[in-house]
C-alpha cells in the first residue's frame, strides 16, 4: 500500500490572506502521506524562494523535498511544483519538465523505491487559459512514454473544469481517473481541477478530499490523495 497526494498550497498564504508555513506543514501531517505533489510550492518573483522554509521540512515535519537539480538553491520545486517523499523513501531518479506555455508552468517527476517496488510520480500544474492544457498533458506522457516502464502516479491541479474531455481525456487514454471529489474552492467546493490519475496496474483502494477545519483555512484548494496497492 502506498498513500499519496496532491495540493495547491498557493504559495502558503491561507484564506485569512497570512503566510503560514507552519500551517501547511500541519495540513501535511493531517494528510499523511507517503508522497506528496505540491503546487504554487515557491514564491513567483525574485529568487523565488521556497514558501516553506527547507529546514521546517527537517525539523518540523517527516518529508524530504525531491532535489530537482535546476540551480536554484532556495526553491524546493520547478516553477511551484514540488515533490515530498517521507524520510526513507528512495529517490533513484528525479526531472524537471520542460512544458509547452504561455505562462511559467511546468511538471516534476521522480522514481523512487518504497521497499522491494519502484514507482514513477509526476507532480502537475497545468495552464489556467486552458489554450496549452492539452499539449501540456502530451509532453508529460511523452516523458512518461518515453522512460521505463514502472507502476505511474500522475497528479496536479489540472485546471480543467469539465469533467470530461481535454487534458482529462489524455491523461485517461492510458492511465484510470481516481474519484477524489471536489476540492476547490475551499470555502465551499465545486469543481474538481486536482486530479489523480493512475496507470493500470496499480489499484486505488481509497481516495477523497482531505476537509478539515485547519485545510479549510490554508489554501483555496483542499488536498486531495489516494491510496494504491499493486495489481500483481
Amino acid at each position: 500500500m502506498i498513500k499519496v497526494a496532491s495540493y495547491n498550497m498557493r504559495k502558503g498564504i491561507g484564506l485569512d490572506r497570512r503566510r503560514d508555513p507552519g500551517r501547511v506543514l500541519a495540513v501535511l501531517r493531517e494528510l499523511d502521506a507517503d508522497v506528496i505533489a505540491l503546487q504554487e510550492a515557491d514564491r513567483r518573483f525574485g529568487a523565488r524562494t521556497s514558501a516553506i522554509p527547507p529546514y521546517m521540512f527537517e525539523e518540523h515535519s517527516d518529508y524530504v523535498p525531491v532535489d530537482l537539480l535546476d540551480g536554484r538553491p532556495y526553491a524546493i520545486g520547478w516553477h511551484g511544483n514540488a515533490l515530498l517523499v517521507r524520510k526513507g523513501i528512495e529517490v533513484e531518479e528525479s526531472h524537471a519538465l520542460h512544458l509547452p506555455t504561455l505562462e511559467p508552468r511546468g511538471a516534476v517527476a521522480a522514481t523512487l523505491r518504497i521497499g522491494d517496488d519502484r514507482l514513477r510520480v509526476v507532480g502537475m500544474h497545468l495552464d489556467i487559459s486552458g489554450l496549452r492544457r492539452r499539449q501540456q498533458a502530451r509532453a508529460i506522457l511523452h516523458h512518461v512514454g518515453a522512460g521505463e516502464a514502472l507502476p505511474t502516479i500522475l497528479m496536479g491541479d489540472c485546471n480543467e473544469w469539465r469533467a470530461s474531455g481535454g487534458c482529462l481525456a489524455d491523461f485517461g487514454e492510458h492511465h484510470r481517473l481516481v474519484d477524489t471529489g471536489h476540492s476547490f474552492h475551499s470555502r465551499r467546493p465545486v469543481a474538481k481541477l486536482d486530479r489523480i490519475f493512475a496507470s493500470p496496474d496499480l489499484e486505488a483502494v481509497e481516495a477523497g478530499v482531505h476537509q478539515s477545519a485547519l485545510a479549510a483555512r490554508a489554501s483555496d484548494h483542499l488536498p486531495i490523495w489516494a491510496r494504491f496497492r499493486a495489481l500483481t
